[in-house]
């Protein structure tokens, strides 16, 4: 009889162990720490103010920012899952909206022929020829990766073709953050309540002279005192970077006229405006045509871009044809311009009645609420096609000092009550709210639900 072997067990194959759950997160001030602080504590380790563009830091109203996850339409989500109806828009380039499906496809199909070539594409050409057909002020143009480079390649063209070294600017207007215009700036300069900035040579800012926006007789004497030394009118036809600030009848008009008479050129700054108040920009709803135009914003989709252009004659002088230099290596990036063209192929009249419809429920529904809370006396609204700014201010708005006379604690709390009922505006008093295609009738009666309840925060202080 055959022995029985006894067969040796197969070893015992070890479990794997169950991965460590992660600790919880430290509690303060009785609630889980959030994601969006946890990454603002490590941005600040690595970046200045733990933040790309300082206005994000929310240093002015105080509290941590939120970090973005995702975006669609007219919702933006943050790292911890919050949801806001989106009054920020990336500060104006998403007429429609975050995401909108021409702007995804164009960017893709562009993505698989390359990220930059160090070459002219076809791409330039065709967004060019799109950009001097809507803007009949531009008969040439050239591309730049934001509108600070296409404001301070503007002025070193203007200065160049007049043979003068001063710029004119205007109180409380922003054009990007090259040396030249710091001083007495808008937006993030504003505020956070820097007059100008260390590092601009003293030479250099007194190479800038500043106006009274709204104020031609401001401009005048200026020109009185520097005679023959002004090169260049640099001006916001609406002004966006103090809030929103309609220019007076005639204001335009007469910065043409005093520019011609005296011999220096007129700069519209059009990097907010340009194609979001209509499709030739602010140019074309006053009717106003400046020797030159920058760009910026919408013409990129959502990606960045800065353009300037403007007289043949003046851009002649631009290298390589001329002898003013300038030049960038991302300039007329290939996804920039697939994202553009997609963007000015979508500009048709109904896009711009829309918007209007929209921006027009929005502004008569804030209107309405103040009424009824009894706060219309304290508040100043200024709207102008889908851009908008309640000052905390009882007005009128015309130039910067009226602006800065506003209520900031007020802004403050009206800013933190909408964001903790879900809406997201810019945390700053001197930006505008921009409105988009995406934006629905439930996102205004949202947007307004939470407006009221903000509003009664606001004023509990005052």
């Amino acid at each position: 009889m055959a022995r029985k072997v006894r067969r040796k067990a197969a070893p015992a194959v070890p479990k794997p162990k169950k991965a460590k759950k992660p600790a919880a997160p430290r509690r303060r001030r009785g609630r889980p720490t959030k994601l969006s602080d946890q990454l603002f504590e490590r941005a600040k380790k690595r970046m200045p103010g733990g933040v790309s563009s300082p206005v994000r830091s929310f240093r002015s109203v105080g509290g941590t920012p939120f970090f973005v996850k995702k975006a669609k339409g007219s919702v933006i989500v943050d790292a911890d899952g919050n949801r806001y109806v989106d009054y920020v828009m990336s500060y104006g380039p998403l007429l429609f909206g975050h995401a909108p499906k021409a702007v995804l496809s164009a960017v893709r199909k562009a993505l698989a022929r390359g990220t930059s070539y160090g070459a002219p594409h076809r791409g330039e050409v065709e967004l060019a020829e799109r950009v001097c057909r809507l803007v009949p002020s531009m008969e040439k143009v050239r591309f730049v990766s934001s509108g600070t480079e296409a404001a301070m390649s503007a002025v070193r063209l203007a200065r160049a073709a007049t043979g003068r070294d001063l710029v004119l600017k205007f109180s409380g207007c922003y054009h990007g953050h090259a040396d030249s215009f710091l001083v007495a700036a808008g937006s993030g300069v504003a505020t956070l309540g820097i007059p100008g900035s260390p590092g601009v040579p003293s030479d250099l800012a007194r190479a800038t002279v500043t106006a009274r926006y709204n104020d031609l007789a401001s401009v005048e004497a200026l020109f009185e005192a520097h005679r023959g030394k002004i090169a260049v009118l640099a001006v916001e036809p609406v002004a966006a970077n103090m809030g929103v600030v309609l220019p007076k009848p005639g204001f335009l008009e007469g910065l043409r006229r005093i520019a011609d008479r005296e011999g220096a050129l007129l700069l519209f700054d059009e990097v907010i405006t340009g194609f979001r108040l209509a499709a030739g920009g602010a140019q074309e709803v006053y009717g106003v045509r400046p020797d030159l135009t920058c760009l910026g914003k919408i013409l990129g989709g959502g990606l960045p871009v800065g353009a300037y252009g403007g007289r043949a004659d003046l851009m002649a002088q631009v290298a390589p044809d001329g002898p003013v230099y300038q030049a960038g290596t991302l300039s007329g990036n290939p996804l920039a311009v697939a994202a553009g063209i997609a963007m000015l192929d979508s500009l048709r009249p109904e896009v711009y009645r829309q918007l209007e419809k929209t921006s027009a429920a929005l502004e008569k529904g804030m209107r309405k609420v103040h009424e009824e809370t009894g706060v219309s006396d304290r508040l100043t609204l200024n709207r102008i096609g889908s851009i908008l700014t309640l000052f905390f201010n009882p007005g009128p708005i015309a130039d910067f000092d009226d602006v800065k006379r506003s209520d900031g604690p007020a802004f403050t709390r009206w800013f933190h009550g909408l964001r903790k009922r879900g809406v997201f505006i810019a945390p700053a008093a001197f930006e505008a709210m921009f409105v988009s295609t995406a934006h629905t009738a439930k996102d205004l009666e949202r947007t307004l639900a939470a407006h009221r309840e903000a509003l009664r925060e606001a004023f509990t202080e005052s």
